[in-house]
């Protein structure tokens, strides 16, 4: 199980990247920042990176203003 944002459980599966996890929880994935236990993860690397069993996501969406 991944923990998303204190908030939410996604069930994990092998092969799971930061993507799905993304996916799962309905995120705009172009427009959010991302770290897994506490370390960030870079948009291009969303994609191939690698959610283990019991990581802590933390998912950030970016805002523009002015």
């Amino acid at each position: 199980m991944i923990r998303v944002n204190d908030k939410w459980d996604v069930p994990w599966h092998k092969g799971m990247t930061v993507h799905d996890v993304l996916v799962a929880c309905n995120f705009t994935v172009h427009y959010v920042a991302v770290s897994i236990n506490g370390v960030m993860v870079p948009p291009e690397q969303h994609g191939l990176h690698p959610v283990a069993d019991g990581d802590r996501v933390q998912v950030i969406h970016i805002i523009g203003g002015g």
